[in-house]
């Protein structure tokens, strides 16, 4: 497989890296080693080598965010939910999987699944070598619970993103039985990833701070998304799993160190990174190392922004907005959507731009005057921990809870809407859904909750409809083919031992 071959060139291409960072700091560690001849048992010697290794680990976390002109990665989920559009006829990548037409040579599947295994190569490294490195066992332990929950977030991606995908728990090199490593089982993928999130539970880690790094809070936040992803499908294990899940989910609502924002703009805000309702994030730097996404969502060649790029990659389904509920906030001019802005020409001057693109994502300074983001893309914010308590509560024997009526009635309530009271079980678990199509729009989970459910939100008819069969308002219809992306080409012609997702 060409991404395993490529994994330690990769590992020693960071260390190396990681070290030419050092050289202006640690003048003292550099006497003792000879940087042309670096390996992985040289490098990891010290405490100080161990963060540096464990900083690598999270350096993948930004591959999907970037792109180019035609579009970027991360709009490979939100094209597959049927409630993108895009003014890019050239955005070959997202055209087929918004036309439900995608191939195992997308090269927006590429990315994730090479950036996913980077990360998983550069933490198998971390988790192999730390323990052995004289360092106050706090700090070891601690770096070891960034590192697992890290595998565990690329691997919670691969395995719903591709299925059964190699399970790889070792540095590997070319004489590696894992080189050419056949799909695990999904199941014993999900098992090792609740190993590894279990187990940074018991790494001391803070559980929350504002260093952008892996917290007790996002540990707990991921662990209780893996038990609803494994109470529905592809394992359907159910109640037991509903009430892992909102046990986790409780334990965060609980320790109250985490809110919602009272803006919606607060959402957008660089000033805003890793606190209040960002529980876990991607880290970016202006000027240094920017966020990338902001030519994606800025309308095409409008001439509204400082960036010299501004590519219409992808802005809402018209149809979805509508969906939204009369007087709900969201939809109000520049809360999570903007159709106008004014022309970098003259700031007097407002452009209306023909569609729903994306505020919630949008830097205002870097639009305006940088054309260098510091906004950093929050993966697990805490309005998603209060709908997975809410759904996953509701599924127990219990029933929804009281606390459950409260997080989903204060994310109703931020938005302008009347609270929710007196519901159904059925009515319940669908007043949630809806509400997480509406409040997690364009942030990379919809889909992931469709083929979870196995349910997908009909913007027209307000209802949900089964996945399969469902018509996108412009015209496809979803098949069990679908519920998966296809495993890159490139890896299956390498590596004999890998099986393609049926229908592609």
């Amino acid at each position: 497989m060409k991404n395993m071959k490529n994994m330690k060139i990769n590992i020693k291409i960071l260390i190396i890296g990681a070290l030419m960072f050092l050289t202006g700091s640690c003048k003292d560690f550099l006497d003792e080693i000879d940087p042309s001849n670096i390996t992985e048992d040289s490098y990891y010697q010290s405490a100080e080598h161990a963060r540096i290794g464990v900083n690598s680990a999270y350096s993948a976390l930004k591959a999907i965010r970037g792109g180019a002109y035609g579009g970027g990665p991360w709009l490979m989920v939100e094209f597959a939910t049927g409630l993108a559009e895009s003014d890019l006829g050239q955005a070959e990548n997202s055209n087929i999987i918004r036309n439900l037409i995608n191939n195992a040579d997308n090269a927006y599947g590429i990315s994730h699944w090479n950036s996913n295994y980077e990360g998983i190569a550069n933490a198998n490294l971390a988790i192999s070598k730390i323990p052995d490195i004289q360092m106050p066992e706090i700090l070891k332990n601690s770096l070891l619970g960034e590192a697992k929950f890290l595998r565990a977030h690329y691997y919670f991606q691969l395995v719903r993103l591709f299925g059964s995908v190699p399970l790889i728990l070792e540095p590997i090199d070319l004489a590696s039985e894992d080189l050419y490593a056949s799909g695990a089982p999904v199941e014993e993928i999900f098992t090792q990833i609740v190993k590894d999130l279990t187990e940074a539970e018991n790494s001391g880690l803070p559980f929350n701070d504002n260093s952008g790094k892996v917290t007790m809070g996002a540990i707990k936040t991921l662990l209780s998304s893996v038990y609803l992803t494994m109470a529905g499908y592809p394992l359907e294990k159910g109640a037991p799993y509903y009430s892992l899940a909102a046990e986790k989910a409780k334990e965060v609502i609980d320790k109250g160190e985490y809110s919602l924002f009272e803006s919606y703009d607060d959402l957008h805000d660089p000033a805003m990174n890793n606190i209040g309702e960002n529980i876990f994030m991607v880290q970016y730097l202006a000027g240094t190392a920017p966020s990338n996404w902001q030519p994606h969502i800025i309308p095409y060649n409008m001439n509204i922004s400082a960036y010299s790029d501004q590519t219409g990659a992808i802005y809402a389904n018209q149809n979805f907005i509508a969906s939204y509920e009369s007087g709900d906030k969201r939809i109000e001019e520049k809360s999570f959507y903007y159709t106008t802005f004014t022309s970098k020409f003259d700031r007097t001057e407002t452009i209306n731009l023909g569609g729903f693109f994306l505020y919630k994502h949008f830097d205002v300074e870097a639009n305006l005057f940088t054309a260098s983001s510091a906004l950093n893309w929050s993966l697990y914010r805490y309005a998603e921990l209060l709908l997975i308590y809410a759904e996953a509560s509701n599924e127990t024997s219990e029933g929804a809870t009281a606390l459950a009526y409260q997080g989903l009635n204060e994310i109703r309530t931020r938005a302008g809407l009347t609270p929710y009271s007196g519901l159904s079980k059925e009515e319940f678990r669908e007043a949630v859904w809806r509400e997480k199509w509406h409040e997690l729009s364009y942030e990379g989970v919809t889909w992931f909750d469709m083929v979870r459910t196995r349910k997908v939100f009909n913007v027209t008819s307000g209802d949900f409809d089964d996945f399969v069969g469902h018509q996108f308002v412009y015209g496809p219809t979803l098949s069990s083919r679908e519920l998966l992306f296809p495993i890159p080409t490139s890896e299956v012609q390498n590596n004999p031992n890998l099986k393609q997702n049926p229908g592609y």
